[in-house]
């Protein structure tokens, strides 16, 4: 008999092979910064809207610039094991230009979901986390980090 935990029944899918256990792992650890990032974005936005008033487009892009640099700090430091560029200035640049095309993203979802549509800003955030999300480790992954 063999032990499942060492030796699976079948082949592991292809999204793992290419991935590899350490992929893996830093999935994991992406989704569990970004769930940080996104309490602090989310925390942010309900703050400057239901507390200070603040129009929703507007609040949503500082609350998600606040989760930005939180996700930052934490994938350069926790999540991914190794750099691609090595001046940090550069890479912060260029995570910040995934990061303003995941700003886009949330920008533009809200607009339709809340603005168009009149659905609760909260409700439009959580429907733009899926694609920003999505969006931001695979580019994350594959322009910055091995």
């Amino acid at each position: 008999m063999s032990d499942l935990a060492t030796s699976p029944e079948k082949e592991p899918s292809q999204t793992m092979r290419l991935m590899g256990a350490e992929g893996f792992h830093e999935f994991v650890r992406y989704f569990l910064a970004s769930g940080v990032a996104l309490l602090a974005d989310i925390g942010a936005l309900t703050i400057f809207t239901e507390v200070f008033g603040m129009p929703y487009l507007l609040a949503g892009a500082l609350a998600f610039l606040i989760g930005l640099v939180l996700i930052y700090v934490l994938s350069t430091h926790w999540v991914f094991g190794a750099r691609t560029v090595v001046s940090p200035w550069k890479e912060f640049a260029i995570f910040s230009v995934i990061g303003i095309v995941g700003l886009g993203i949330n920008e533009l979802i809200l607009w339709i979901l809340t603005g168009g549509l009149g659905l609760y800003v909260l409700y439009s955030k959580i429907a733009s986390v899926v694609f920003v999300f999505s969006w931001n480790f695979f580019a994350r992954k594959y322009l910055l980090f091995r």
